[in-house]
């Protein structure tokens, strides 16, 4: 190899070099972020699939729980992948299915069509956001990876959010396909910028991390790596954590439109407060990231997520019917609080995956567990609360739902606690 010489190694010393507009963890959290406006755009758009496609009640439930039901299916095994494939290499593939699947999307006339590329999208998902934990701890030093974890955790409310408020707007200036087709090419800028910010998989290292229980080999196989992630204790505990919290949130958060239009609020009033409360869960994700940068321990931030959502559902489902305009304000501000302090258990959760996987080479494959025990809660949390909704003529049941959900969380949060322990015995969890 030619070494370089003095003045060359002066010139390029001197010359100004390229500021990124982002840094690469910023671009993968952003990279997700997209992965969830695909997951929220679907929402706004039925009145005008009903109306221009004439799809169903039963096909729109269906087109709703899609991304639900792939993750409940896929998301192990798109784990897998994304641990063996390469997790930029991951990445970029998911986003480009959804690039693909939304363009395609756009110009679909028969709801079939529409489901078939909605299951596309559900896979592409995955596979853009499964890797994104394993890939932001290998761009991030250990001092900044639970704030960026924090960030991490938003990334679903963000989106969602944002489809919810920008969707509206879009297809009311144009079409529903409009929307399709700029969140598809939304998606393709997104994979160039990852491709251009987020350097290369490198090759494969042996480096287990200190929750390893073989630290003397790394499962490079894929069997191997199941075997290890649905041999260990961390994934499970982590996994059935966040199936407690996804069940209540998406329950509440899903029927909060319904509850308001049988209270009488206009169809835009509705979209904005609940657009709002699901903004509103990106505080805690964050939140949380910070409050563990600075010393607090992880189950802790569990508690106070689980005892948050249990008595915010409390006050706003029990609450007595009255008089008086202090009794909707008191029930929404229970709201906020149900799913802002409530978004501490996502951000603690994702740090969680990494510290409890039990080697660096299955952090993708333990968070693909996770999304399946979260995509199973969301896919039964919802029909459940509305079982009981309908059993007993109204809403008001919905705090013993969602209670009983966060009562499992904090024994979950107990044993996290222990699980921590036996990992590092000396720092207190």
């Amino acid at each position: 190899m030619t070494a370089r010489s003095p003045l060359k190694s002066e010139v390029c010393r001197l010359m100004p070099r390229h500021t990124p507009l982002l840094s690469p963890e910023l671009v993968v959290i952003l990279a997700g972020v997209t992965a969830a406006l695909h997951v929220g755009k679907l929402p706004p758009a039925l009145p005008l699939l009903r109306e221009t496609l004439g799809v169903t009640l039963l096909q729109a439930g269906f087109l709703l729980s899609l991304v639900q039901v792939a993750g409940m299916a896929l998301g192990l095994v798109v784990g897998l992948t994304a641990d063996g494939l390469g997790l930029r290499r991951s990445m970029l593939a998911g986003l480009v299915i959804l690039a693909v699947a939304s363009a395609l999307g756009g110009f679909a006339d028969t709801p079939t069509q529409l489901l078939l590329l909605r299951a596309a999208e559900g896979c592409g998902f995955l596979l853009a956001s499964l890797p994104a934990p394993s890939l932001i701890r290998r761009l991030v030093p250990g001092e900044r990876l639970s704030r960026r974890l924090g960030l991490w955790g938003a990334y679903m409310p963000t989106g969602t959010a944002l489809a919810l408020l920008a969707g509206p707007w879009v297809m009311g200036a144009g079409s529903w396909p409009l929307w399709w087709w700029l969140l598809a090419a939304w998606s393709a800028v997104m994979a160039l910028w990852l491709v251009r910010a987020v350097p290369a998989d490198p090759p494969r290292t042996v480096r287990p991390s200190p929750a390893a229980a073989a630290p003397a080999a790394a499962p490079n196989g894929w069997a191997q790596r199941l075997r290890l992630t649905l041999g260990s204790r961390g994934p499970w505990l982590v996994a059935l954590a966040f199936a407690a919290y996804s069940s209540q949130w998406l329950a509440v958060i899903g029927f909060l439109p319904s509850i308001y239009a049988q209270a009488g609020l206009a169809g835009p009033v509705a979209g904005s407060l609940t657009a709002l409360a699901s903004a509103a869960n990106i505080l805690g994700n964050v939140g949380a990231g910070r409050l563990l940068w600075r010393g607090w321990r992880a189950p802790r931030l569990l508690v106070i997520g689980y005892v948050a959502m249990a008595l915010g559902a409390f006050i706003a489902f029990a609450l007595p019917a009255g008089e008086g305009a202090w009794r909707p304000v008191l029930r929404y501000a229970a709201v906020l609080v149900f799913s802002s302090v409530g978004g501490l258990i996502p951000g603690a959760l994702f740090s969680l995956a990494v510290r409890l996987s039990p080697s660096e080479q299955t952090v993708s494959t333990t968070v693909g567990w996770v999304q399946q025990w979260s995509s199973l809660g969301q896919f039964a949390g919802p029909p459940l609360v509305a079982a009981v909704a309908a059993a007993v003529g109204g809403w008001q049941w919905t705090w013993g739902v969602t209670g009983t959900a966060s009562l499992l969380g904090l024994g979950l949060a107990g044993w996290i606690a222990v699980a921590l322990r036996a990992i590092d015995p000396v720092t207190p969890r």
